[in-house]
Protein backbone atom coordinates (compact mmCIF):
# COMPACT_ATOMS: atom_id res chain seq x y z
CA UNK A 1 0.00 0.00 0.00
CA UNK A 2 1.27 3.19 -0.98
CA UNK A 3 2.19 5.89 1.71
CA UNK A 4 -0.76 7.67 2.46
CA UNK A 5 -0.76 11.70 1.48
CA UNK A 6 0.10 13.77 4.42
CA UNK A 7 -3.25 15.70 5.32
CA UNK A 8 -3.76 18.53 8.30
CA UNK A 9 -5.47 17.34 11.23
CA UNK A 10 -8.88 18.36 11.60
CA UNK A 11 -10.24 20.43 13.89
CA UNK A 12 -12.37 17.98 16.03
CA UNK A 13 -9.06 16.39 16.63
CA UNK A 14 -8.06 20.14 18.87
CA UNK A 15 -11.33 20.41 20.51
CA UNK A 16 -10.01 17.60 23.39
CA UNK A 17 -8.67 18.04 26.31
CA UNK A 18 -4.90 18.63 26.45
CA UNK A 19 -4.42 15.58 28.07
CA UNK A 20 -5.45 13.43 24.97
CA UNK A 21 -4.80 15.38 22.58
CA UNK A 22 -0.85 16.11 23.70
CA UNK A 23 0.25 12.00 23.49
CA UNK A 24 -1.73 11.64 20.38
CA UNK A 25 0.00 14.57 18.60
CA UNK A 26 3.48 12.04 19.10
CA UNK A 27 4.69 11.17 15.46
CA UNK A 28 2.83 14.12 13.95
CA UNK A 29 4.62 16.39 11.51
CA UNK A 30 4.63 20.25 11.64
CA UNK A 31 5.62 22.00 8.69
CA UNK A 32 6.71 25.95 8.29
CA UNK A 33 6.34 26.26 4.58
CA UNK A 34 8.93 23.67 3.19
CA UNK A 35 10.41 23.16 6.55
CA UNK A 36 8.41 19.69 8.53
CA UNK A 37 9.70 17.83 11.12
CA UNK A 38 7.69 14.59 13.24
CA UNK A 39 6.96 15.41 16.73
CA UNK A 40 8.74 13.63 19.45
CA UNK A 41 7.87 15.39 22.47
CA UNK A 42 5.00 17.42 24.08
CA UNK A 43 3.72 18.94 27.11
CA UNK A 44 0.27 19.09 28.23
CA UNK A 45 -1.39 23.01 30.03
CA UNK A 46 -4.55 22.72 31.23
CA UNK A 47 -5.63 26.63 31.88
CA UNK A 48 -7.38 27.23 34.97
CA UNK A 49 -7.09 23.80 36.41
CA UNK A 50 -3.45 24.39 35.88
CA UNK A 51 -1.20 26.51 38.41
CA UNK A 52 1.64 26.30 35.51
CA UNK A 53 -0.63 27.75 32.65
CA UNK A 54 0.08 31.09 31.21
CA UNK A 55 -4.34 31.01 31.48
CA UNK A 56 -4.75 29.94 34.87
CA UNK A 57 -5.49 33.42 36.11
CA UNK A 58 -7.59 34.22 32.72
CA UNK A 59 -6.82 35.95 29.82
CA UNK A 60 -4.58 38.83 29.09
CA UNK A 61 -3.21 40.37 26.08
CA UNK A 62 -0.41 37.36 25.75
CA UNK A 63 -2.84 34.82 26.32
CA UNK A 64 -5.54 35.66 24.45
CA UNK A 65 -4.98 33.02 21.57
CA UNK A 66 -5.01 29.72 24.36
CA UNK A 67 -8.65 31.51 24.97
CA UNK A 68 -9.63 31.01 21.13
CA UNK A 69 -11.12 27.93 18.62
CA UNK A 70 -8.96 24.70 19.21
CA UNK A 71 -6.31 24.21 16.54
CA UNK A 72 -4.57 27.39 16.69
CA UNK A 73 -1.05 28.27 17.27
CA UNK A 74 -0.50 29.96 20.78
CA UNK A 75 3.07 31.42 20.12
CA UNK A 76 4.89 33.14 23.40
CA UNK A 77 8.64 34.66 24.28
CA UNK A 78 10.38 33.36 27.01
CA UNK A 79 13.68 34.15 28.97
CA UNK A 80 13.80 37.36 26.40
CA UNK A 81 15.17 35.90 23.61
CA UNK A 82 13.24 32.35 23.00
CA UNK A 83 9.48 31.90 21.01
CA UNK A 84 7.81 28.79 22.01
CA UNK A 85 4.32 27.14 19.87
CA UNK A 86 1.83 25.46 21.32
CA UNK A 87 -1.33 23.72 19.88
CA UNK A 88 -4.41 25.11 21.24
CA UNK A 89 -7.09 22.41 22.58
CA UNK A 90 -10.78 22.31 23.43
CA UNK A 91 -13.84 24.68 22.71
CA UNK A 92 -13.29 28.44 22.36
CA UNK A 93 -13.25 29.88 25.99
CA UNK A 94 -11.18 27.24 27.57
CA UNK A 95 -7.52 27.42 27.59
CA UNK A 96 -6.16 24.06 27.05
CA UNK A 97 -2.86 23.98 24.91
CA UNK A 98 -0.12 21.39 23.98
CA UNK A 99 3.60 22.70 24.25
CA UNK A 100 5.69 21.57 20.90
CA UNK A 101 8.70 20.40 22.76
CA UNK A 102 10.81 18.42 20.32
CA UNK A 103 11.04 17.24 16.60
CA UNK A 104 12.54 14.65 14.14
CA UNK A 105 13.75 16.95 11.35
CA UNK A 106 12.63 15.58 8.08
CA UNK A 107 12.67 17.93 5.56
CA UNK A 108 14.30 21.78 4.73
CA UNK A 109 17.25 20.76 7.34
CA UNK A 110 19.63 23.18 5.17
CA UNK A 111 17.10 25.82 6.12
CA UNK A 112 17.11 24.64 9.82
CA UNK A 113 20.95 24.34 9.66
CA UNK A 114 20.70 28.09 8.48
CA UNK A 115 18.81 28.80 10.99
CA UNK A 116 20.34 27.08 13.55
CA UNK A 117 23.98 27.43 13.08
CA UNK A 118 24.58 26.74 16.61
CA UNK A 119 23.35 23.28 16.40
CA UNK A 120 25.77 20.77 16.74
CA UNK A 121 24.41 17.88 15.01
CA UNK A 122 20.75 17.24 13.43
CA UNK A 123 19.81 15.71 16.97
CA UNK A 124 20.11 19.20 18.15
CA UNK A 125 18.63 21.27 15.52
CA UNK A 126 15.03 20.71 17.27
CA UNK A 127 15.73 19.44 20.56
CA UNK A 128 13.62 21.68 22.64
CA UNK A 129 10.62 23.93 22.58
CA UNK A 130 13.08 27.41 21.50
CA UNK A 131 14.97 25.38 19.25
CA UNK A 132 12.14 24.03 17.47
CA UNK A 133 11.21 27.41 16.69
CA UNK A 134 14.01 28.75 15.94
CA UNK A 135 14.45 26.20 13.19
CA UNK A 136 10.87 26.19 11.73
CA UNK A 137 11.30 30.22 11.78
CA UNK A 138 8.01 30.34 14.19
CA UNK A 139 7.87 34.00 16.07
CA UNK A 140 5.61 36.42 16.94
CA UNK A 141 3.76 36.32 13.46
CA UNK A 142 2.45 32.91 14.22
CA UNK A 143 0.40 33.67 17.27
CA UNK A 144 -2.86 32.93 16.60
CA UNK A 145 -2.10 31.14 13.07
CA UNK A 146 -4.57 28.38 12.26
CA UNK A 147 -3.19 25.16 11.70
CA UNK A 148 -6.09 23.08 10.26
CA UNK A 149 -6.05 25.46 7.23
CA UNK A 150 -2.54 26.27 7.15
CA UNK A 151 -2.73 29.52 7.80
CA UNK A 152 0.71 31.43 7.76
CA UNK A 153 2.64 28.55 6.19
CA UNK A 154 2.26 26.61 9.88
CA UNK A 155 0.69 23.25 10.05
CA UNK A 156 0.36 19.96 11.87
CA UNK A 157 0.02 16.74 8.78
CA UNK A 158 -0.88 13.05 9.93
CA UNK A 159 1.32 11.30 7.18
CA UNK A 160 0.18 7.40 8.60
CA UNK A 161 2.35 7.30 11.21
CA UNK A 162 1.02 6.04 14.18
CA UNK A 163 1.70 7.57 18.09
CA UNK A 164 3.52 4.99 19.90
CA UNK A 165 1.17 2.57 21.38
CA UNK A 166 3.41 2.89 25.03
CA UNK A 167 4.48 6.78 25.22
CA UNK A 168 7.02 7.46 27.69
CA UNK A 169 5.81 9.94 30.13
CA UNK A 170 7.38 12.24 33.03
CA UNK A 171 6.97 15.79 35.05
CA UNK A 172 6.78 19.21 33.04
CA UNK A 173 10.34 21.11 32.29
CA UNK A 174 11.26 24.76 33.45
CA UNK A 175 8.18 25.30 36.05
CA UNK A 176 8.42 25.96 39.85
CA UNK A 177 4.71 25.03 40.52
CA UNK A 178 2.76 21.84 39.26
CA UNK A 179 5.83 19.93 38.41
CA UNK A 180 5.19 16.82 39.82
CA UNK A 181 2.29 15.93 37.46
CA UNK A 182 3.25 13.59 34.47
CA UNK A 183 1.76 15.07 31.56
CA UNK A 184 4.84 15.30 29.24
CA UNK A 185 4.88 12.46 26.72
CA UNK A 186 7.65 11.47 24.00
CA UNK A 187 8.48 8.78 21.49
CA UNK A 188 10.65 6.18 23.63
CA UNK A 189 14.22 5.87 22.68
CA UNK A 190 14.29 8.51 19.79
CA UNK A 191 17.82 10.82 19.96
CA UNK A 192 15.92 14.46 19.19
CA UNK A 193 14.06 14.48 22.87
CA UNK A 194 15.19 16.93 25.27
CA UNK A 195 17.75 15.41 27.98
CA UNK A 196 14.83 15.96 30.67
CA UNK A 197 14.19 12.09 31.24
CA UNK A 198 14.16 12.29 35.25
CA UNK A 199 10.93 10.51 36.60
CA UNK A 200 10.42 9.00 33.18
CA UNK A 201 7.50 5.74 33.25
CA UNK A 202 5.42 4.31 30.41
CA UNK A 203 1.92 6.40 30.24
CA UNK A 204 -1.07 4.58 32.60
CA UNK A 205 -3.54 3.09 30.44
CA UNK A 206 -6.56 5.28 28.80
CA UNK A 207 -9.23 5.93 31.28
CA UNK A 208 -6.34 6.48 34.24
CA UNK A 209 -7.01 9.78 36.28
CA UNK A 210 -3.93 12.84 36.95
CA UNK A 211 -3.72 14.83 39.89
CA UNK A 212 -5.32 18.49 38.06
Amino acid sequence: MPPRRPRPLPRSFYRRDSLVVGPELLNKVLASGAVRGRIVEVEAYRGGEDPASHAYRGPTARNRTMFGPPGHLYVYFTYGMHWCANAVCMPEGVAQAVLLRALAPLEGLAEMRAARPAARSERDLCRGPARLCQALGIDRRHDGADLVTADRGVTVLDDGTPPPEAPAAGPRVGINVAAEVAWRWWVPDDPHVSAHRSGARRRRPAGARDPA
